[in-house]
């Protein structure tokens, strides 16, 4: 009796054992697979709200850029478009006897023609100046440079001959969409009033006496877009005793390609003073200044909503891991909460860039997102865990990762070195984590019904 009593107590602990042992690999096996469900849930979401920032950033370009052309124009003819002065050509004609020979009926025939040949004078010495003041235009999505310039250009021109010459002056206007208010013409001191154009430039003769050296002044108000160049000609040409001074009214200049840097600048009170010194100069470049352009808030918005994915995603990524870490239960669908809060950031600050400042529709849109998204975790899980882990988190990753976009330069170190600093942060508090125990931890605790665990 006491052996039968000895075996059955045998074969019931071990048995009760192997049951236990079955019963939490179960638990555990279950726990698994819903932590798996959460995450692939977690994953789904992030996709769809990628895709949902790559449609408002597509339809935030097509607003941009649709109305570009349209704008464009309007402000060409309100405005100008963008200049660029040739220097004035002088030449004088002469007549010569030509014998051509052609056929006519089968015959050939020789007649003489008269035909007019130009010789070009080179300019002895040019002092030419403008003065830029910039002045921005915004239509639409869009911030356009535009300026007033004040053009005066002194020129010496000699007669390189023994006899009296005639002497045309072509001088090529820089835009044909253009005004030009004050235009003043004077040769050898004397004012010329009526001034006929031909085509895009005007022309003007006057007489030369031998060897002697005449001075013509042009000088006119104009206003344009985006550049301004003065060029020399279409090739290259020689350039003798140059001198020209650039006047600007803003501190951040720029000079377009295929254009010489000039060869001294000066800092004055509100801009530079650019100067170009040339003795005896050979080039086919020419010199031009390229307006500062403003914040676009169209492009700029644009930027900012296709890469906050990646703001997102390491968003969700801390979140993920303090929830887990902490035993914190966050269903998927406060997760779909808290990208849609994200995602109205950027929606917020799509439409508001139509009417209000950049700097002022983001910081309307960073309230409205953090408020959503604060006020929101408080709900879930507590006040404390709202405030600090989640608003300092969104304060880092949405605001400040955005805000870089207003130093484009530097944004993609900006981001690297967020992303590099996020990994370092984590890897040093998770270190330690047993990831198995914080995963069926965090299982059992999303299973139980009830309210989340307090922070």
């Amino acid at each position: 009796m006491v052996f039968a009593q000895l075996d059955l107590q045998s074969y019931v602990t071990p048995t009760l054992s192997t049951y236990d042992g079955l019963k939490k690999s179960r638990r555990g096996t279950h726990s698994g697979a819903l932590m798996i469900k959460q995450i692939l849930a977690i994953v789904f979401i992030y996709v769809c709200t990628a895709a949902a920032w790559g449609i408002l950033g597509g339809t935030v370009l097509q607003r941009t850029y649709s109305s570009d052309s349209s704008n464009g124009e309007r402000v060409n003819q309100l405005w100008g478009t963008a200049q660029s002065q040739a220097a004035p050509s002088f030449f004088y004609e002469t007549k010569k006897q030509v014998k051509q020979t052609s056929v006519k009926d089968n015959k050939t025939v020789t007649e003489v023609v008269t035909e007019t040949e130009r010789h070009y004078i080179p300019i002895e010495k040019s002092d030419v100046k403008a003065a830029i003041k910039l002045d921005y235009r915004k239509k639409g999505l869009l911030w356009y440079s535009t300026y007033k310039v004040h053009f005066s250009g002194g020129y010496k021109v000699t007669n390189p001959t023994n006899q009296p010459l005639t002497l045309h002056l072509d001088f090529p206007l820089p835009a044909q969409q253009a005004i030009y208010d004050n235009f003043q013409l004077s040769i050898a001191l004397r004012n010329i009033g009526s001034i006929l154009p031909s085509g895009n430039s005007l022309s003007e003769t006057f007489n030369i006496e031998p060897n002697k050296t005449d001075d013509v002044n042009i000088s006119y108000d104009s206003q344009g877009l985006t550049t301004w160049r003065y060029n020399f000609g279409n090739s290259v040409n020689q350039v003798k005793d140059f001198s020209m001074d650039i006047v600007t009214d803003f501190d951040a200049i720029d000079f377009p390609e295929g254009s010489m840097s000039p060869t001294d600048k000066k800092k004055i009170e509100n801009g530079w003073q650019l100067t170009w010194r040339y003795k005896n100069l050979l080039t086919g470049y020419d010199i031009g200044l390229k307006m500062p352009e403003k914040l676009n808030p169209g492009p700029w918005a644009s930027k900012v909503t296709f890469f906050a994915p990646i703001s997102l995603f390491l968003f969700f990524f801390i979140l993920f891991v303090f929830t887990t870490i902490k035993g914190i239960r966050v269903h998927p669908m406060n997760y779909l909460f808290i990208g849609a809060a994200f995602f109205s950031f950027h929606l917020l600050l799509a439409y508001l860039v139509d009417h209000i400042s950049v700097d002022h529709a983001f910081i309307v849109s960073s309230i409205v997102s953090i408020f959503l998204v604060v006020s929101y975790m408080r709900l879930v899980v507590s006040s404390k865990f709202a405030f600090f882990e989640v608003g300092l988190s969104q304060l880092i990753y949405l605001v400040l990762f955005s805000y870089t976009f207003f130093y484009e330069q530097y944004t993609g170190l900006v981001v690297t070195i967020m992303c590099i600093m996020t990994l370092f942060v984590l890897m040093q508090f998770t270190g330690r984590i047993d990831w198995s125990e914080a995963f069926r931890k965090a299982s059992a605790k999303n299973s139980e019904p009830g309210k989340p665990a307090a922070a």
